[in-house]
């Protein structure tokens, strides 16, 4: 944890109530977002209980499944989310707009530019909390190698014909979920949390009910009231009035309500399997109804409270403007989800189990590189994470107090401007060490040259500015600092370099495996158990 960050906690704690850890908003929001609040059964990792799901606030979808261990109930619970899911998956992919990409010629080996379709939007899917993200990634891979009946007419325990389609999307989303700065899935409490500070831990955070009592208390009460009422305050029958976000549900509601609920739905189902004659059977059908309906109430009434949740979370979110390089990031969303869109259209096999060395360590260095991007970036569109930056010698701000123009040596001498920058600030500059500052967009260099304690006024530090100042031999207007301007320099680059370049798959070293086996190239399905656990 940064230094500011800490300071934020103690102010939070003491003015009893979160403080703002930005200014902007740093992740992007669509304006019809998927919302899912998912719930699951204890003791059976993955297996569904039922789910609150839909776009629209006032109408969400209730899916429930009266007994998780049943594998045709499951899919049943699969299918009609499938049916949620896709159409508005469907819904982004429809529309498209025209868009360049650099790719390389196969004969010539050149990159050229080639006009290509990219998706006006992508869909947004928002869960409650990480754990969520940790959901939606399992039933991904519990679903995508599923078979169908018309994809394999002998396979045993066929699924619904959708349900591979969305594993292979809600994969899709977890695996982007792991990408720094991609709003595709979204954590509503990592997003809450990166913009306002609490005075609790940040496992805490974790528990929706608690966070959005630290952001926006009740009258008369602190965060901390708020936040502990939220999580242990219970009812008359022990159930807690806020139910944790999910999936895992409160051991009390799995005891005293939802398993006295299945077992009832149990045996009316055995009493209607036993029915001996059409009179009997309608009365047990109508107890199998009404215990079916009784858990479908109880899935609402643990997911409702959370479902209000997200929603008032969105609105905060949506109070705050728009950081200038969200827009960017979501543009990079846009071609994941494109990319994606194009490979299930050409038929291409589900997602591997495991990737082969190169696919992983691509991966891995993407995620590295999005990272850092990321963090400059929101340093640049918000004050106050430059702030942090600041603090910890990443950065430095100052006014301009002299301007002595120079060249450098050589047949033709470039400008090479001496600027002196007077700063409070502490820097971490090292001999020649370059620092960056923001010029309409793009980034400046400057070369450290020397640096000069001023007494009381701060320290003046001088930089010698390296390009951006056109091909002339004076600089271009505006490219040079004035005196009497205020700056912001940065010690880390704004802009990520790529890495160096990996084989080609075929060609993987046999320290990382060798070439992929070309017989097990196409994914084989999971093979089929009695229990069939996700």
């Amino acid at each position: 944890m940064s230094l500011i960050a800490t300071l934020a906690r103690l102010e939070a704690v003491r003015a009893g109530r979160a403080q703002p850890a930005a200014t902007v908003r740093h992740r992007h929001l669509s304006e019809r977002p998927l919302v899912l609040v998912p719930l699951t059964t204890a003791g059976e990792a993955g297996a569904p209980l039922g789910a609150l799901v839909g776009p629209d606030r006032h109408a969400p979808r209730l899916l429930a499944v009266p007994q998780p261990r049943d594998r045709d109930l499951r899919f049943a619970f699969l299918a009609e989310l499938a049916d949620v899911v896709l159409p508005y998956i469907d819904s982004c992919a429809l529309a498209v707009e025209a868009a360049e990409r650099t790719e390389t010629d196969p004969e010539s080996g050149k990159r050229v530019k080639v006009e290509v379709e990219l998706c006006a939007d992508a869909p947004q899917l928002i869960v409650p909390s990480r754990a969520g993200i940790d959901f939606v990634r399992l039933l991904g891979r519990s679903m995508r190698f599923r078979r169908t009946a018309e994809q394999d007419p002998q396979t045993p325990h066929p699924a619904p014909p959708r349900v591979p389609l969305l594993g292979r999307w809600l994969t899709h989303f977890g695996e982007r979920a792991r990408v720094p700065g991609s709003s595709l899935l979204l954590a509503l409490t990592d997003v809450l949390a990166r913009h306002w500070t609490t005075g609790q831990s940040s496992l805490e955070d974790q528990h929706l009910g608690a966070l959005l009592a630290w952001i926006s208390p009740p009258e008369g009460a602190s965060g901390a009231e708020a936040a502990l009422r939220a999580e242990l305050a219970r009812d008359a029958d022990g159930q807690l009035e806020c139910p944790p976000a999910g999936p895992a549900t409160d051991p009390a509601f799995d005891n005293k309500l939802l398993a006295p609920a299945i077992e009832r739905y149990d045996r009316a189902r055995t009493a209607l399997a036993a029915a001996e004659d059409g009179l009997q059977a309608d009365d047990r059908l109508g107890a199998l109804t009404a215990a079916e309906r009784g858990i479908r109430a109880l899935v609402e009434e643990c997911a409702l409270p959370t479902w209000e949740k997200v929603w008032d979370g969105l609105d905060l979110l949506r109070a705050l403007p728009e950081g200038a390089h969200v827009e960017e990031r979501w543009t990079r969303d846009r071609w994941s989800f494109t990319g994606h869109r194009d490979r299930v259209l050409a038929g291409e096999p589900p997602q591997p189990r495991r990737d082969d060395a190169v696919t992983a360590a691509n991966k891995l260095a993407a995620r590295e590189r999005e990272q850092a991007r990321l963090e400059a970036q929101e340093a640049l569109d918000d004050p106050l994470v430059m702030a942090g930056r600041r603090l910890a010698g990443e950065a430095f701000a100052g006014e301009v107090t002299d301007v002595v123009m120079a060249y450098s040596e050589g047949r033709r001498p470039s400008p090479r401007p001496l600027v002196t920058v007077r700063t409070d600030d502490q820097p971490h500059l090292g001999e020649r060490a370059r620092v960056y500052r923001s010029l309409d967009g793009r980034p400046q260099s400057a070369e450290f040259v020397a640096y000069e304690e001023d007494g009381a006024e701060g320290t003046l530090i001088t930089l010698r500015i390296l390009d951006k100042m056109g091909r002339g031999k004076e600089p271009a207007a505006g490219s040079v600092p004035d005196k009497g301007d205020r700056l912001c320099f940065t010690l880390f680059e704004h802009e990520q370099r790529g890495g160096a370049k990996l084989p080609d798959p075929e060609q993987t070293p046999w320290t990382h495996g060798g070439p992929p086996d070309e017989e097990s190239a196409p994914e084989a399905p999971d093979p089929v158990t009695e229990e069939d656990v996700l």
